[in-house]
């Protein structure tokens, strides 16, 4: 077995090196791989021997971040089963929906989901075996360490499994419908680290994961890299900036990703002052550009670098990346594309496009995931007949190959007949000095067709106007890009990987709309 058991080879090759913390129990309990891979084949023999779990076969997830997150995910690559995390925000109907086409054979639980999973798995019309993390569970479900502890540390393989088979299904947070199961196989994971250590890591690294577990950022952007390379990941339950401030230092992280709202919440914290975060080579923001006044705080204030780049659940999530040197002169870029991906930007007739052509981002190479899971449609809708995958992004690269993100497809609008992009109109507001957060969408004007709302977090003890902020985007940009109306917030919906919901944002904008507001 050549491929998919991570705990194993590691332990074989750093038996004693620390390979995960869990900050997110208390006390902190700390793991070598060794110990990672007495629980994954402890794991992977109670999965095989009382829920019937074989090659093939799903487990799911429903749990905040933590040590069992990895323990499935080893076991299950241990058996050739497919870990299905799924989001722990969801409601229990829309759980329903994909446990239904998912079908788990077992399912993984904090306690503080026991309903929303009982609600789900009844729904469902499934009867998986269950497994919950720390206090009580649901009636017939198993506690987590106490399964562990009843089943045999003997080696578990599965000799058949292959790099193309599927290692997990991480779901892709669609706005209508039900949301797609990207297939990882181990064929990408592989890949994807090739990629990240090409561009970012180093054995020995350590790194303070701050996003959850059943997304990308926080499977496939570092953790299982990491896991690969034989580093150090630290885990924590959900994202709390102070928190994360304090975990870099102490465990003197050498690397950290995050998102804008992440870096700007970090720099907001009540311990930001005394923060040391000298052990950080760098520190690598996706997700959104990164305003420049930020990479200058962190820079001045914390003599700390920031590397960006840009990822998706279909593919990577490693597939560009800007170096720390090119952060300014290159502002807004996400860099170029990594070593083994290939990048286009094409029309809507497929034809590629040139420098400075605003087009559809396409990508092709072996970090692909093997399609949806249950979704042959969405499949072939999304990979054209050369290979190609459509992301769905409207870029751009310039002449030194350097690719802009200008915005989604979706997120665009038009305003009297002009293409209006929101991502541009968002890094100017945030050059003003009174601007924290913000997020511009589009919404229905009887006039123009649609029009820009900006939602604004205005940053503590900065005052600023309505007209101030209309003016400086005046000052900055063509009047049609101008949005109408500047919204003040307290903050900005967002979610569980840190991004803006902007979908909520446009519902709020229509029910300001539709009251006369």
């Amino acid at each position: 077995m050549y491929i998919g058991d991570v705990a194993g080879r590691r332990a074989i090759y750093s038996p004693d090196r620390l390979a995960v913390v869990d900050e997110g129990k208390s006390p902190a309990v700390s793991f070598t791989y060794a110990q990672m891979n007495d629980r994954a084949n402890r794991l992977a023999n109670w999965l095989s021997g009382e829920a019937g779990i074989s090659k093939g076969d799903r487990v799911g997830i429903v749990a905040y971040d933590g040590v069992e997150y990895l323990d499935a995910f080893f076991a299950c690559g241990k058996l050739g089963a497919i870990l299905t995390p799924y989001n722990r925000r969801l409601h229990w109907r829309e759980l329903a929906a994909l446990m239904r086409d998912t079908s788990p054979k077992a399912v993984i639980y904090s306690s503080e989901f026991a309903r929303t999973v009982g609600d789900a798995v009844r729904e469902a019309g499934i009867e998986p075996r269950l497994l919950h993390v720390e206090s009580d569970g649901l009636p017939g479900s198993i506690l987590f360490e106490r399964a562990l502890d009843s089943a045999p540390n003997t080696p578990v393989e599965c000799e058949s499994l292959t790099e193309e088979d599927i290692a997990c299904l991480l779901f892709t947070g669609g706005t209508t419908g039900l949301p797609k199961g990207a297939q990882i196989s181990h064929r990408m994971i592989a890949w994807n680290t090739l990629n990240t250590v090409i561009h970012d890591l180093m054995p020995g690294d350590v790194t303070v994961n701050v996003f959850p577990l059943f997304h990308t950022g926080g499977l496939l952007v570092y953790t299982m890299p990491l896991m690969i390379l034989g580093g150090t990941v630290v885990l924590i339950r959900q994202f709390d900036p102070a928190l994360v401030l304090d975990l870099i230092q102490k465990y003197r992280a050498t690397v950290f990703a995050g998102v804008p709202t992440m870096y700007q919440m970090m720099t907001q914290a009540p311990n930001w002052p005394e923060a040391d975060l000298s052990s950080l080579r760098f520190c690598t923001s996706g997700g959104a550009p990164l305003p420049v006044p930020l990479i200058r705080q962190f820079m001045r204030e914390k003599g700390v670098r920031f590397k960006q780049g840009f990822g998706m659940t279909e593919f990577g999530p490693g597939i560009f990346a800007l170096a720390p040197e090119d952060a300014e002169r290159k502002a807004g870029s996400i860099g170029r594309p990594n070593f083994y991906v290939d990048a286009r930007i094409v029309d809507d007739q497929n034809r590629p496009l040139g420098p400075n052509q605003v087009g559809e981002l396409v990508l092709k190479g072996p970090s692909f995931c093997s399609g949806y899971f249950n979704n042959p449609q969405a499949t072939e809708e999304a990979v054209d007949d050369e290979g190609w995958f459509h992301t769905g992004d409207l870029a751009y690269y310039d002449e030194e190959w350097y690719f802009f993100i200008v915005d989604r497809k979706k997120d665009m609008f038009i305003s009297g007949g002009e293409n209006v992009y929101p991502v541009e109109i968002e890094q100017v507001l945030y050059r003003h000095p009174a601007v924290a957060q913000c997020a511009v969408v589009g919404v229905p004007d009887d006039k123009w067709g649609e029009v820009g709302w900006a939602f604004v977090v205005l940053r503590p003890g900065i005052e600023a106007s309505e007209r101030e902020l209309l003016d400086f985007l005046y000052d900055n940009l063509a009047r049609y890009k101008v949005p109408k109306r500047v919204i003040f917030t307290d903050g900005l919906p967002i979610s569980a990987a840190g991004k803006v919901l902007k979908r909520e944002l446009r519902q709020k904008a229509r029910e300001m709309l539709s009251g006369g507001e």
